[in-house]
C-alpha cells in the first residue's frame, strides 16, 4: 500500500524567503511520524503546506494517492486532514462545547458527530467537566486538550500536531502524549512537530530532522537516538 501522506521535493516561500527546500517525506497509514528540528527549521511551514494554509512553489503533496497541493484548506479538512496549530487558537469567548462543535462544521452526519463528541470527552474527561465553561477560562493544558479535541471532531484520517507539549507541565505532557497514542490506536495517522525530542521519539514509528528547510536526517527512533548529531543537538548528549 502507498503511504497515506507523501511530500515529494517540496519547496515553499514566504515572499522571497525560501522556507522549504526540496523536502521529501512520507507517513504510512496508522503511523506516528515525528518532525524534529530547531526553531526556524521549517517544521511549522511543512504542516502549513500539508494542510493547505501555504501553497508550495514546487513539488507535490500526495494524500491517499492523490495530489492535493492545490486544494484549499477547507477542502483538505473535508478529505480528512486536521491541523492543530502551535498556540492552540481556540475561541476564548465560546464554551468548550461550542468550540468542539465548531470543529465539525464541515460535517452533516449528526449521529457521527455525537459519537465523536463522546469520544473526545472519553479521551479528555476534563473537557466534559468544563463543557459549559468559556475556552478563555481554561488552563493552558486544558486549552491544548480542547484544540486537539476540536480537530478530532473532524474525524480526521491524518492529524497534524504542532508543538502540542509547548508550555505544559510534565504530567500534562504525559497525558497529551498518551492521547496521541490512543488516537493512533483508533486509526488515525499522526504527523507530530515536537521540540521535546525524547517524548516524540518514545511514541514515533519514524522521524525526520529538518535543518534550515531541508531534511537532513531520517530513520526509525532508535537510529535517530544513536546519531551523534541528534544526540548533540537535541538530546543533550
Amino acid at each position: 500500500m502507498p503511504p497515506l501522506l507523501q511530500l515529494e521535493n517540496v519547496e515553499a516561500h514566504y515572499g522571497r524567503i525560501r522556507a522549504l527546500k526540496d523536502v521529501s517525506l512520507e507517513a504510512a497509514e496508522g503511523s506516528i511520524v515525528a518532525l524534529l528540528g530547531a526553531n526556524g527549521a521549517g517544521k511549522t511551514t511543512t504542516l502549513r503546506v500539508i494542510s493547505g494554509l501555504l501553497r508550495p512553489t514546487a513539488g507535490a503533496v500526495k494524500y491517499a494517492g492523490q495530489r492535493v497541493e492545490r486544494l484549499s484548506a477547507e477542502a483538505l479538512v473535508r478529505l480528512g486532514i486536521a491541523h492543530v496549530p502551535e498556540g492552540r487558537q481556540i475561541f476564548p469567548e465560546l464554551t468548550v462545547g461550542e468550540n468542539l462543535r465548531l470543529g465539525a462544521y464541515t460535517r452533516r452526519d449528526r449521529a457521527g458527530m455525537e459519537q465523536d463528541l463522546q469520544r473526545v470527552f472519553a479521551l479528555f474527561p476534563r473537557l466534559r467537566e468544563r463543557a459549559l465553561q468559556h475556552g478563555g477560562t481554561l488552563s493552558g493544558g486544558e486549552q491544548q486538550m480542547l484544540a486537539i479535541g476540536r480537530a478530532l471532531m473532524t474525524h480526521p484520517r491524518l492529524l497534524l500536531l504542532d508543538e502540542p507539549s509547548l508550555g505544559l507541565a510534565p504530567l500534562l505532557i504525559q497525558e497529551i502524549f498518551r492521547v496521541i497514542q490512543e488516537v493512533r490506536g483508533q486509526g488515525a495517522t499522526v504527523l507530530l512537530v515536537e521540540q521535546n525530542v525524547h517524548m516524540a521519539l518514545s511514541i514515533a514509528d519514524y522521524g525526520y530532522v529538518l535543518e534550515t528547510g531541508r531534511v537532513m536526517l531520517s530513520g526509525a527512533p532508535d537510529q535517530l537516538r544513536a546519531n551523534a548529531e541528534v544526540q548533540r543537538s537535541y538530546l543533550g548528549a
